[in-house]
């Protein structure tokens, strides 16, 4: 069975930043893209950035470029997301992902997806 561990999320001041972690178990290959996604209130969920375990590529929205990073540690199945800059509009719950794909990222298709973490960024 897919299991996640997800960590990392909390309350910050604008300016301020974060790092989440999301951990995969079970997973039967490592052909696989590692994804972060986010869903504020009253919003549609939304890809923030994503990494290919194999090749290392990455894929990032164009709302965080610059401010966030996508990093993995291919070893311990785990990758991070981590987040500089905040501003009040990076609050949402941020979700890891997990999908079949050899190589390469993208937002789309994601078969397993973790408990999720609050991120909120006061004013």
């Amino acid at each position: 069975e897919v299991q996640f561990v997800e960590s990392g999320g909390g309350l910050v001041q604008a300016g301020g930043s974060l790092r989440l972690s999301c951990g995969i178990s079970g997973f039967p290959r490592d052909g696989y893209a590692m994804g972060w996604f986010r869903q504020a209130p009253g919003k549609s969920r939304e890809g923030v950035g994503c990494i290919g375990r194999r090749d290392g590529s990455t894929l990032y929205a164009d709302s965080v470029k610059g401010r966030f990073t996508i990093s993995s540690d291919n070893a311990k199945n785990t990758w991070y997301l981590q987040m500089d800059s905040l501003i009040p509009e990076d609050t949402a719950v941020y979700y890891c992902a997990a999908t079949w794909l050899e190589e390469g990222c993208a937002f789309y298709d994601y078969d397993y997806w973790g408990q999720g973490t609050q991120v909120t960024v006061s004013s």
